[in-house]
């Protein structure tokens, strides 16, 4: 064999290391924001919508696209993660991940109760 194959047959194995690494890791860490956020307490803020957002995670990458504006791509798997971000009483501003399908009922510039958890919306009450 050639010096060549030789390197081959030693880096392809580290390379498939790395990435069963890169994995494992990825969802232990997924795994833990998870608990944290199921276990936190449930709290009922009064807030205003101020912007929603989508993350559309495709097999071939990572992609960033706001509201509706819609984003084609063919083949492979894809997800996409709803946002709310939320203004209080106080000025300040937090982005909330939509775990209960809210997205499409909320409208920027509404006004209500929302229920947090974490980092999760879990539910809004408009006034």
């Amino acid at each position: 064999m050639s010096g060549g194959s030789n390197a081959m047959f030693t880096i392809v194995p580290i390379i498939i290391v790395i990435g069963f690494v890169v994995v494992i890791g990825l969802m232990i860490f997924n795994g833990a924001r998870y608990v944290k956020n199921a276990r936190s307490p449930k709290e009922t803020v009064f807030a205003r919508v101020v912007s929603k957002r989508t993350d559309v995670s495709t097999g071939a990458g990572h992609h960033h696209h706001a509201g509706d504006n819609g984003m084609a791509h063919t083949g492979g798997s894809s997800r996409t993660d709803y946002y709310v971000t939320l203004e209080f009483d106080d000025g300040s501003r937090k982005e909330y991940l939509d775990v209960k399908k809210l997205y499409g009922l909320l409208v920027e510039g509404d006004e209500g109760y929302a229920a947090v958890q974490g980092d999760w919306i879990v539910a809004f009450e408009r006034q």
